[in-house]
């Protein structure tokens, strides 16, 4: 039924009055906008495991949204998206398909193609003019096929399948790249500088197609009308870069971070240019977009302008605004059109010329610029990515009236299945090696055996939040040593990976052949607060304190922080706990993030050297700190129960009890009978094979029992006769939860030390049954962790690394020796096989 678009109302009277709101403009407008945005968040969180573009999901929404879905009720199509809301949801789309297209002209420093110029710009014609070519024959195919195709203009028609073939899709593109964390890899730069020209290439290609598509007058072809579109529009490009861009440079000077906050008028004004700039190209005849786009490209990437910008706008562009072009698509997509066998053989054919121009054309160029098999093939698989600006390049094709509704449905679909297969083709077929450590690994006992008296202690600290800075400094502060020791600092700020224009950048920025680099501190040029902390504190003294950022998916960032820790030589590397506590006076305050307890489990498992988890209970906050007639800043505690962890974090007390400022005390756990006392059996269950959340691990590696008693025995001896002034306490274990907990809930100290325990001594082997809150820091670090017990003190639990440890093993049953099995294991005097019973001495 016919609707008079004069007689739409903007808003209802309201229910009460018996209006429908969703006979009102407004009212549709925001259900059709949660609508959009719920469908295409779940298919994103669906799709998130597959690894795939939050673009894909978009694009499945709108079409299950549209009539080839959802839209085949006819009461819902005509209820939820009636025929006269779709102009205002397409304009309303467009505007942030507008400001989406600025964002990518930001995101896109066309000065990066200089690095690899000749081999990007041969990869990118190749890119382009071979699919191109294959778009031109497919044009023919389809014309004579597709019943309407042949209504449009041969030019028109034939320009804008080979733009559909021919292009790729940067900002989607740039994504998957970082996602794959190939983003700055050899690959990545030269797949993403020919990308860059193949985008402009393209825009440049859209625009004569719009141009061919608008010149005709009066239903015949006007030639000179597209001349006049086309050079009227590289008057506006000429204008934009030769004006416009040294503009733009003197706005970024002035919002540059030597002037403090930016002045808002500035970022108005820009806003308004994307406006300005949409409405001339659209006022010549070429798509708004392309002005908006151009826009971007002008702006200069140096400095933090640009950054600034893209922060700004692009939450509320790409989350929501942008969702609904697509939600548009949709709609008119209607993958019912594609009928019978002949149709679907087009789809096939479409699909399969497409990538084999792009991914031939591509691999044969790479190939003469002797770069490997396996990257050109790679290179040729990436720069069949479609998606979005392939989306945009169909609509405006339907729009103008060039493509007819079934060469629109099968096109939609090849964009969306050369995107889908480009994540997990990649994978397969180039997969770089990364974050497994190859060299020697590391602990701290190593630099006190080494020979030389100034021996560098380097740790890697790493934060992904600003509460995590006081107390790690502190930390550092206190190990930093007043003798010969050198420390060297490398402080990783982790950031999770998103699909926001803002992470990309930045990751072009921190990453460098696919890692985190280092920069050492410049003057004026340290933006992040957190790297600001830590460059206040190498100030005081003897810390060389270097920065990086990375920026990863949750479940690759252990791969980073391993892979620093490896190339730097790092000898521990310690980690914030996912959980916080800070008090605010009603008592302590839990937030927790269980994302950053798997980063933290996987670098236990992977790390090339001793890692240390900081549990901060306020360590270095001002409710901590003493009066000032104290001498004494922190009081520090080291538990000591016996094994390799016990004598790493006895390792790190003695390095703590040089600082002037720190009072140590030591606590040596020992059983009643000390070496005679019996053994304890942890018995594994044949079904539990991985380790559990709520089940302690302990290595399964033999171990020389007699041995380590001995171990144990001396660290303590060295220790002692060197640190004389430390407090040194043996208790004998009785109820080793009771005794700890109490050494937690006193406030006698402000850090416990404590070893993770994977090779456990009877009296902490007797815990393993024990239900586990955090089983990954072992029993000790467990109960001084719990949520359950008043404990106000920091806690750091501390792993010795060492590569014959890795392998672990969850424990579901604790069994006391009896004199025969005693006998028997001191005679084998190691560990069995993790499908057999392994044992604990009574060393204590």
């Amino acid at each position: 039924m016919p609707v008079n678009m004069t007689t739409i109302k903007t808003s209802s009277n309201g229910a009460w009055q018996g209006d429908n709101p969703l006979d009102y403009a407004f009212p549709l407008l925001i259900v059709q906008t949660i609508l959009i945005l719920v469908v295409s968040r779940f298919l994103a969180f669906c799709f998130k495991p597959l690894r795939q573009p939050k673009v894909i999901a978009e694009i499945v929404g709108g079409i299950l949204l549209g009539p080839s879905a959802f839209g085949r009720n006819e009461k819902y199509l005509h209820r939820i998206f009636p025929s006269w809301s779709a102009p205002i949801l397409e304009s309303v789309a467009s505007i942030g398909l507008l400001f989406f297209l600025f964002l990518v002209g930001l995101e896109l420093n066309l000065s990066s193609i200089r690095r690899d110029s000749r081999r990007a710009l041969g990869i990118a014609l190749a890119g382009i003019s071979l699919p191109f070519i294959c778009g031109i024959g497919i044009a023919f195919v389809l014309r004579k096929t597709i019943d309407g195709a042949d209504k449009a203009g041969y030019a028109q028609f034939l320009v804008f399948m080979g733009v559909a073939l021919s292009i790729t899709a940067f900002p989607v593109l740039a994504r998957i790249l970082a996602e794959l964390k190939l983003l700055t890899t050899q690959v990545g730069e030269i797949a993403m500088a020919a990308a860059a020209l193949n985008d402009v290439a393209a825009w440049i290609l859209l625009a004569l197609a719009v141009a061919l598509a608008d010149g005709s007058t009066g239903g015949h072809k006007n030639p000179l009308v597209s001349v006049w579109v086309l050079l009227s529009g590289a008057a506006f490009v000429t204008f934009m870069f030769v004006i416009m861009r040294p503009a733009m440079k003197w706005v970024a000077r002035r919002c540059g971070p030597q002037q403090g906050a930016v002045d808002e008028a500035y970022i108005c004004l820009t806003l308004a240019g994307v406006l300005v700039s949409g409405f001339i190209t659209d006022l010549i005849g070429i798509h708004s977009i392309f002005g908006a786009f151009v826009f971007g490209l002008a702006i200069p990437k140096s400095g933090n302008f640009a950054g600034i910008l893209i922060e700004r706008i692009e939450d509320f562009v790409a989350g929501l605004l942008l969702p609904l072009y697509f939600a548009a698509s949709g709609l008119k997509t209607d993958v019912a059109k594609i009928r019978g066998a002949e149709a679907w053989g087009l789809l096939a054919l479409v699909i399969s010329t497409a990538c084999a121009g792009k991914i031939l054309g591509t691999f044969a160029v790479a190939m003469m610029f002797m770069i490997p098999v396996r990257e050109s093939l790679t290179l040729g698989v990436l720069m069949n990515t479609k998606g979005l600006v392939e989306l945009i390049v169909l609509n405006i094709g339907k729009e103008k009236k060039v493509l007819n509704d079934e060469t629109f449905a099968i096109l939609v679909l090849m964009a969306l299945f050369t995107t889908f297969i480009t994540t997990p083709t990649v994978m397969t077929i180039y997969r770089p090696a990364r974050g497994i450590p190859t060299r020697t690994h590391r602990k701290l006992r190593d630099l006190t055996t080494t020979d030389g008296s100034k021996d560098e202690l380097r740790i890697l600290a790493c934060v992904h939040d600003p509460r995590n800075v006081p107390s790690i400094i502190t930390l550092i502060e206190s190990i930093r040593s007043t003798k010969n020791s050198i420390l060297k600092l490398f402080v990783m700020h982790l950031v999770k990976l998103t699909e926001r224009s803002s992470s990309i950048v930045m990751v072009q920025r921190v990453r460098r052949n696919g890692f985190p680099f280092f920069n050492r501190f410049r003057r004026g040029e340290c933006h992040d607060r957190m790297a600001e902390a830590f460059q206040g504190y190498s100030q005081l003294g003897r810390v060389m304190v270097r920065p990086t950022t990375s920026i990863s998916a949750m479940s690759t960032m252990h791969e980073d922080i391993c892979h620093v820790a490896d190339d730097k030589r790092i000898t521990m590397i310690i980690l914030p706990f996912h959980v916080q506590w800070r008090d605010e006076g009603d008592g302590l305050v839990e937030n927790v993030s269980q994302s950053w307890r798997a980063v933290n489990e996987r670098v236990l498992k992977n790390a090339p050297c001793s890692v240390a988890v900081l549990v901060d209970r306020g360590f270095g906050s001002e409710t901590q700190n003493p009066g000032p007639n104290s001498s004494v800043a922190y009081r520090v505690c080291i538990i000591f129960f016996g094994g390799p962890d016990d004598r790493e974090a006895l390792e790190l007390g003695g390095r703590i009890a040089d600082h002037p400022a720190v009072k140590v005390t030591v606590i040596r756990f020992v059983e009643k009978d000390g070496k005679k006392a019996k053994g304890v059996m942890l018995r594994l269950s044949p079904a539990q094979t991985q380790c559990s959340d709520q089940t302690y691990s302990f290595s399964t590696a033999e171990m020389n029992r007699e041995k380590e008693w001995e171990l144990d025995e001396t660290a303590i001896a060295e220790f002692q006769s060197k640190y004389v002034g430390v407090d040194y306490i043996e208790k004998v274990a009785s109820n080793v939860v009771e005794e700890v907990l109490t050494i937690g809930q006193r406030r006698d100290y402000d850090l416990i030390v404590v070893g993770k325990g994977r090779f456990p001594s009877n009296m902490v082997a007797e815990l393993a049954e024990r239900k586990a809150e955090h089983a990954e820091l072992g029993p000790i670090g467990d109960i001084l962790t719990s949520s359950a017990h008043d404990i106000v003190s920091s806690v750091l639990v501390i792993q010795q690394h060492d590569i014959a440890h890795a392998e672990e093993a969850p424990v579901s049953k604790v069994v006391v020796q009896t004199e025969y099995e005693k006998f028997t294991a001191d005679e084998s005097s190691s560990v069995p096989e993790i499908s057999k019973d392994f044992v604990c001495s009574g060393a204590g």
